[in-house]
């Protein structure tokens, strides 16, 4: 299998981790070879957290300007700031409202690189479900529904399920299921 990269970016507190240990843990469990790092910035106090995650053979845990396949933020602030990470082609996932989100000049970059920009508001669908610290995992959802990566919603679900404390579970696969929903309602996959 090619190489495909991932970065994940947004703030201190926001699960960034989480979510890459999601990824990651879902990638080995599917056979897939998984090298990563993280970046933090002041993290504990609300700083930026970026993560890069490598499926396949790679020589580096740090995905290199310009060879993101995906990138996933949970702050549009940071999904700005990690841009340039996103290869031509990419895929960007942000937890955002697609009337504000991305600008009309980043708007106009991505489409010279056509890359795709998809937008849920997935902070706001967590909090609607009684779980306003899953925003991560309403991520993961919104992205795994739309069948656009290497890794299917079932697999990610089952990851959910396999990780997450007995105690935030159901809560957890709720959020999960409702972004999913949200993002298929939403968007046609691209195929």
């Amino acid at each position: 299998m090619k190489t495909v990269n991932f970065v994940l970016s947004g703030l201190g507190g926001q699960g960034i981790l989480f979510m890459t240990k999601v990824l990651a843990r879902a990638a080995m469990d599917s056979g897939h070879d998984v090298i990563g790092a993280e970046t933090h910035g002041m993290a504990q106090r609300g700083g930026s957290v970026v993560s890069h995650l490598r499926l396949g053979t790679g020589r580096s845990s740090l995905v290199g300007t310009g060879e993101a396949r995906y990138l996933l933020a949970l702050n549009a602030d940071e999904a700005y700031r990690c841009l340039p990470f996103l290869a031509p082609e990419g895929r960007l996932y942000t937890n955002a409202d697609a009337d504000v989100f991305p600008s009309a000049p980043v708007a106009d970059y991505l489409r010279r690189n056509r890359m795709v920009s998809r937008c849920l508001p997935v902070g706001r669908i967590a909090l609607e479900q009684g779980a306003p610290m899953s925003a991560n995992l309403a991520l993961l959802g919104f992205f795994a529904a739309l069948d656009d990566g290497p890794l299917s919603e079932a697999v990610l679900r089952t990851t959910v399920d396999q990780v997450t404390p007995e105690r935030f579970k159901a809560i957890n696969l709720k959020v999960f299921d409702a972004c999913a929903a949200a993002g298929r309602t939403l968007y046609e996959p691209d195929h």
